[in-house]
């Protein structure tokens, strides 16, 4: 796995979802840190994530279904509230009835989406260049995307979503052999599955099936604030989708977060800044350690 993957240096674990597989990483004991990719990203995208913070704490990375090294099913239902069902899932099969999240980009609404549900169950959040409430803007490159039929050729044939974004989301250069890890499950038409599915998700109107799901969130985002759960948040300037409109959502809807702004930093904001997050997030985990 070292030289596939490269810095990717845990045991596999895997769950049944219902019939499919999901791949998780667990490293580490104590309480429980659970992080959740977006798309077109998998668990790698924490892996030095986890190497801090396992030593000092359970983590939990998953895969989503359709994403990394988990099943990529070619008739699934790729919702929002099935993400959701799948994390739930997954976390009760692990016996784990408390935690703090992670979430980055898709992550921020199927993270969010658990711990509006189960707000007690919630310790602590950070927040990595995401959303989880309702937006209308979308970069063209993006709606092109989920365009009917051109969108999935893009997408599935031409891997014109996963391969851009390992220059696009970020505003240093990944070296080859990382770059090559985040595409690594997503090879062919059918292992795209899922990339293609999340951008045909993102819910821009009313009439879509997971608008309700989203708008549900959004609404109980305020369970989270209420309860006073400590929430950090790390954003990279230089996103061209999760741009600063979307960091002034949150602190609209959080404005006692801790946060942090890194006007240079890409989407992939643990790729461009990790030596600056590292620190802050060692101290922010302890910092409210009961």
């Amino acid at each position: 796995m070292n030289s596939l993957y490269p810095e990717y240096n845990f045991t596999s674990h895997f769950a049944n979802i219902l019939g499919n597989t999901l791949h998780y990483i667990d490293e580490g004991q104590g309480p429980v840190i659970v992080m959740v990719h977006g798309n077109p990203t998998w668990s790698y995208y924490y892996r030095n994530l986890i190497s801090l913070l396992s030593r000092n704490y359970r983590v939990i990375a998953v895969d989503n279904i359709g994403c990394g090294l988990s099943d990529k099913p070619q008739d699934y239902d790729y919702k929002l509230s099935q993400h959701i069902d799948n994390l739930h899932t997954l976390l009760n099969e692990i016996d784990v009835s408390s935690y703090s999240l992670i979430v980055h980009d898709w992550g921020g609404a199927i993270g969010m989406g658990l711990a509006t549900r189960y707000p007690e169950r919630l310790e602590k959040i950070v927040v990595l260049n995401t959303a989880a409430f309702l937006s209308t803007r979308i970069p063209f490159r993006i709606s092109l995307c989920k365009l009917p039929v051109i969108g999935p050729i893009i997408v599935r044939g031409f891997n014109g979503f996963a391969r851009p974004a390992t220059f696009m989301a970020v505003s240093k250069p990944l070296a080859a052999g990382i770059a090559a890890a985040y595409l690594a499950p997503y090879n062919n038409w059918n292992n795209r599955v899922a990339v293609s599915a999340f951008v045909q998700d993102i819910p821009l109107s009313d009439k879509h099936p997971s608008y309700r799901t989203l708008q549900e969130i959004d609404n109980n985002l305020s369970t989270i604030r209420d309860a006073g759960i400590p929430m950090l948040i790390l954003w990279g300037g230089k996103d061209f989708c999760f741009d600063k409109v979307f960091y002034d959502e949150w602190l609209k809807r959080f404005p006692d977060a801790e946060r942090h702004y890194f006007e240079d930093g890409g989407h992939y904001i643990l790729e461009d800044k990790l030596d600056e997050i590292k620190p802050i997030l060692s101290r922010f985990f302890t910092k409210h350690e009961e």
